[in-house]
């Protein structure tokens, strides 16, 4: 696998698709070029006639041999955004679907976590999610690793190592887990600090890759663990990513041990909650919860798999879109029996429609909606958006050749589409074979080499 050079000029005419904001989720632009210079869109101008690109693309000083016209049923996307993936958990995917999240916790998931101490096993399984996830269009992933170190520096490794944008978590557990999956919450935070520390000294605070500070979920880290995390957040201006109100015996269990009326108050106590929090799930959350996380600017990554998989509910996406707060999409595998956000993005609108089929079906949430989701809503989710979501000049070009007539494709095509019928045509039926080309921060990414 090799990736362009990131200093390479490129450039590509043709149909651009892409999200202005949650009011304008699908804008077209055909007869369109996009340029990019060092990693960045330094050109993004519409209505161009095929021999006036030629023009443009001198003018830009790109050459010719790097210019690409997209061929008839191509377009252009931004890449897909996973807010929520935990990329140990791909050992397990597709199976358990018959118990509730805290008895799958307990069979599954603990004992295959606590399996990442060994490091061939972890470089086997972090290899093949991240390439997985990839081509299935994920340019941007934001990863629950363990609790162990090693093992969560080494997936950020092979993350740099492809191409693939996003953050990397340890782990972070001191209480209520099994014997031989925990640490202690001075092992936490020193291991927390070390990894932070790694990672920027490996990758910088501009790099593709980010640690992400990792707090489980609140019935698995002690109140001065999480507060010691809160800390070490704020001291790197680093994210955090956990999970809330996924499961209605979780969300019980959380009000008794640490004696709170909502959730939401043991994170907001203990100075989790800020602009770059990412809450996954967030299937029960009231008003009131939705409130505070607005206030503190933290986004929610909706699951729709995962909370049907594990029969933990449905999220309803309108409500939280009304509210102003920030949505993207999550696969949560293996909570989620798909790595693909287009599958996410399909099980996002029929949740939608389940929520309100006995209410307003002018509720639910649409294609053009669920796209705005994957892409940019998710680049906000995770404070990324003034760097990729779209194709605003000066944003890193993040983004997904789309080939819907592809021999092999699995749908098929009859008569004239318009740009918008193959964009829909793709986002309901197509799948990583529509996947032509992948981009991330301008380099192609080559699986071939």
């Amino acid at each position: 696998m090799s990736r362009m050079d990131v200093n390479q000029s490129i450039a590509f005419y043709g149909t651009i698709i892409h999200s202005v904001d949650v009011k304008k989720p699908v804008v077209i632009l055909e007869n369109t070029v996009v340029a990019i210079k060092e990693r960045k869109i330094v050109a993004l101008q519409t209505g161009v006639e095929k021999k006036e690109a030629h023009q443009l693309i001198s003018n830009l000083n790109i050459p010719i041999e790097n210019f690409q016209i997209l061929r008839t049923g191509e377009f252009i996307i931004p890449g897909l955004i996973d807010t929520h993936i935990h990329a140990p958990q791909y050992v397990n995917m597709g199976i358990g679907y018959d118990l509730t999240l805290l008895g799958w916790l307990d069979k599954y998931t603990f004992p295959t976590e606590a399996k990442f101490h060994d490091l061939d096993f972890a470089s086997k399984v972090y290899s093949q999610v991240v390439k997985r996830t990839l081509q299935n269009g994920t340019t941007t992933a934001s990863y629950f690793a363990t609790i162990h170190l090693d093992a969560s520096l080494l997936l950020a490794k092979i993350m740099n190592s492809y191409g693939q944008r996003g953050y990397v978590g340890k782990v972070c557990m001191d209480m209520n887990s099994p014997d031989n999956y925990v640490e202690t919450t001075k092992d936490s935070l020193s291991s927390t600090r070390q990894f932070i520390e790694s990672m920027r000294k490996e990758y910088g605070v501009a790099g593709i890759v980010a640690p992400c500070v990792t707090p489980r979920f609140a019935a698995s880290c002690s109140k001065e663990l999480m507060i010691g995390l809160a800390q070490l957040a704020k001291e790197f201006n680093a994210p955090i990513q956990t999970h809330i109100s996924e499961n209605e015996g979780e969300i019980s269990w959380v009000k008794d041990i640490f004696k709170v009326p909502e959730y939401v108050d043991v994170y907001e106590q203990a100075g989790l909650m800020t602009e770059k929090t990412i809450l996954a799930h967030c299937v029960f959350s009231n008003d009131k919860e939705l409130d505070v996380m607005k206030k503190y600017g933290a986004g929610i990554a909706h699951c729709p798999n995962s909370n049907t998989s594990l029969t933990s509910g449905q999220m309803n996406s309108r409500k939280v879109l009304s509210k102003g707060v920030k949505l993207g999409l999550g696969t949560d595998v293996s909570g989620g029996y798909s790595c693909s956000i287009l599958n996410s993005l399909r099980e996002a609108i029929a949740v939608s429609r389940h929520v309100h089929f006995h209410n307003s079906l002018s509720d639910c949430i649409d294609y053009k909606e669920a796209f705005y989701l994957a892409t940019l809503g998710g680049a906000k989710v995770l404070h990324l958006d003034d760097k990729i979501g779209n194709f605003e000049v000066g944003k890193e070009f993040d983004a997904l050749v789309v080939n819907v007539l592809v021999d092999n494709s699995p749908f098929d095509l009859f008569g004239d589409n318009t740009a918008s019928e193959l964009l829909q045509r793709f986002l309901h039926c197509g799948d990583d074979r529509n996947i032509a080309e992948i981009y991330v921060a301008g380099r192609k990414i080559d699986f071939s080499k």
